[in-house]
Order: C-alpha cells, then sequence, then structure tokens
C-alpha cells in the first residue's frame, strides 16, 4: 500500500490545505512532476563528450554561450543526421535544469527545428526532439511560441509510433502545455487522448505515471473527459486502484475523480466494477485514498438511488461510518453526507433507475 502523505499536497508548484477533486486545478504530489527527461546520460563519442562538456562549462561560468547556442541551433538545420543528433542533444541537456538557458534557446531559433525532429523516421533523432521540446516547454514564456510553432500534432505522432521515452516525455510536454487553458482543447482535438489511455494501459511505470498527469490535466475540459471516457479509460483506472501494489492508486483515483463530473464516466466506472474498489480503498486505503474513494462515490450516489443501493449492497455503510470518525475533516464530512443518502428510503423512488442498476449488476 502506498505510503500515507500529509494534508497539505502539492502538485505543479502549488500547494492545497484542503482536497476538492472537482477543482482541476486542485491534485497532489501523487502525481509525478513530469519535469524535464530523466533518460540517462550521453552515449556519445569522446570528441562529442568533450565538445559538450565545454559548451555546458561555458554556459554555466554565463560567458557569452549565446553564440555557442547559436551553432548548435544552426546544426539543427544541417545535412548530417550524426550533427543533428549531437546539436540536438546538447540543447536538451542544456535546457535540462537551466531556465536561462531555455529562454536563450527559444530565442536563437530552437522551436521550429527541433519540432521537425519529431516527426524524424530516425527513433533517436525523434526522442531528442521531443525531449528538448519538452524541456523548452518548462518555461511558461515558451508554451505559446511551442504551440503556435505546431508542436502538437508531431507530439502526438511521438505518442503514437515513439521510443518508450518518446512516448513518456511527449506526454510530459503536451501536460506542460495543457497548462494553458485553451490548449486543452487544441491538444484534446489532435487525437491525444486514446493514446494517453493506451499508455495508461500498456507502458511502464514512468509512462504510467506521466499519462495519468497528462490526463488529469486534460480532463478538467468537459469535451476531454468524454472523450476519454470514449477511449475506454475506466477499465484500466480500475484496474489500477484495484492493485495497491500498483504505485497507481492515488493518480488513478484522482483521475477519476476528474472524470466522473460528467454521467458518462459515472455509468463507465459502475460498469467496470469501479464500485466495489471504491469500497474496499475507503475500507483498506491510506487516509488519502479513502478521502479521494470517498469523494468519488458521493458523486456517484448523488444523484443516482440505483448506485446508492449498489454502493450500500457492497457494504460501504461499517467503513463510511469508521471514516466519519476518524478520517480527516473533509473526509468526515463527506462520509457523513455519503451514509446520509445511503440510509435514505429507497422504495417508491427507484422507478426511474432501476434499468441503471439491472444494467451494471453482474
Amino acid at each position: 500500500m502506498e505510503t500515507e502523505i500529509q494534508a497539505n499536497y502539492t502538485y505543479m508548484g502549488r500547494t492545497f490545505n484542503d482536497l476538492n477533486i472537482n477543482d482541476a486545478s486542485s491534485s497532489s504530489s501523487a502525481f509525478s512532476d513530469c519535469n524535464s527527461d530523466r533518460s540517462g546520460e550521453f552515449t556519445s563519442s569522446t570528441a562529442a563528450q568533450s565538445r559538450r562538456r565545454l559548451l555546458i562549462a561555458c554556459a554555466s561560468d554565463n560567458s557569452d554561450d549565446d553564440d555557442l547556442i547559436q551553432n548548435l541551433v544552426s546544426d539543427l538545420d544541417s545535412g548530417s543526421v550524426d550533427d543533428q543528433k549531437q546539436a540536438a542533444l546538447e540543447l536538451r541537456h542544456l535546457a535540462k535544469n537551466n531556465p536561462e538557458n531555455r529562454l536563450k534557446i527559444a530565442q536563437a531559433g530552437a522551436i521550429k527545428p527541433l519540432i521537425s525532429l519529431i516527426s524524424s523516421a530516425d527513433p533517436q533523432l525523434q526522442e531528442n526532439g521531443v525531449t528538448a521540446i519538452l524541456n523548452l516547454s518548462l518555461c511558461d514564456e515558451n508554451k505559446e511560441l511551442i504551440v503556435y510553432a505546431g508542436a502538437i500534432k508531431p507530439l502526438v505522432k511521438a505518442l503514437r509510433i515513439g521510443t518508450s521515452t518518446a512516448k513518456e516525455n511527449a506526454a510530459c510536454a503536451l501536460l506542460r502545455l495543457s497548462q494553458i487553458e485553451e490548449n486543452k482543447i487544441l491538444i484534446g482535438q489532435s487525437g491525444a487522448i486514446p493514446l494517453l489511455v493506451k499508455l495508461l494501459e500498456t507502458g511502464n511505470i514512468r509512462g504510467k505515471k506521466d499519462a495519468s498527469t497528462a490526463l488529469y490535466s486534460l480532463c478538467s475540459v468537459k469535451e476531454n473527459k468524454i472523450r476519454a471516457v470514449e477511449s475506454e479509460i475506466m477499465k484500466p483506472l480500475v484496474e489500477l486502484m484495484a492493485d495497491f501494489g500498483s504505485g497507481m492508486v492515488d493518480k488513478s483515483a484522482y483521475v477519476v475523480g476528474v472524470l466522473v463530473g460528467v454521467p458518462e464516466a459515472r455509468a463507465a466506472l459502475v460498469e467496470e466494477g469501479g464500485v466495489p474498489v471504491m469500497v474496499e480503498i475507503v475500507e483498506v486505503g491510506s487516509q488519502r485514498q479513502k478521502e479521494i474513494a470517498v469523494a468519488i462515490l458521493l458523486q456517484v450516489c448523488e444523484e443516482s438511488v440505483a448506485y446508492r443501493t449498489m454502493v450500500a449492497r457492497e457494504g460501504a455503510i461499517p467503513p463510511l461510518v469508521a471514516l466519519s470518525q476518524s478520517g480527516t475533516s473533509r473526509a468526515k464530512q463527506k462520509a457523513e453526507t455519503l451514509i446520509g443518502l445511503l440510509r435514505q428510503p429507497r422504495s417508491g423512488n427507484t422507478a426511474a433507475n432501476t434499468s441503471d442498476l439491472s444494467t451494471y449488476q453482474h
């Protein structure tokens, strides 16, 4: 089971004292930060390594590195694939942990040629292009420039056909670009969401984390919630929540929490067996997991007597009573509200919802 985390939650540099899964700006340190690339060190030749060390040393010493960056940008347009690879590697590294370099590299005109590399048939060249764009996207001033230069479609292509690292870093780059609200619609329309759902389902642990974080951000927009549900996102989310050893219980639950604001997501959650999983989390999860789960169950039950009946039949009331006595203040309040709903008389009120209940009983 995951380590319990304190009452303050941090996500994308913001701290929240009060968890609210209905607020798209809220989340927790459960999510990966999707910071700069984590792909290991370079594997270039000795001469290239020496050149890179010299470039980075010059940049680190605040000497006249503008010319060095400009030379690297020029190499991106070289006819030599090796020169392009080395230039992209070096720019990627220079942008990795240095905010000032991110601005300088963008100002030197690197964004468009780096985006063109993302469409390369060479996997390494594509991976370096994706990762360099990710690192540049960490700078707020660069986000609009990257989108305006046409990065979204190539990043989506990398999600589809790239190496595992290219897919992961493309997901992170799309997350960073989605921090500008209007970009969420553009990314959703680009076909990214089904590919992120696939990465969530089939990727390695880092890929799953990066996909869940990107999906959480994108699905604050209603249109993208529907796209995610239509992409059958609920099946992998429920499976990950059910596996306490996955390291993905919190992350998956947060994505579910942002989705269940729409009826289609609530129906999909029930259909995929999410109710018993949520009840189990309320019973044996960490305090944070219990708080997320009770908030989701409350949303599921608020407008459906049929779903209340199902939740009650899963034995939710005893763990909810325990949570109402020992949980966080917010969890206590939600547990009490949900207990009240589950204990309401159901006879005579179920006619409108019995078809839903019969559909999802297994």
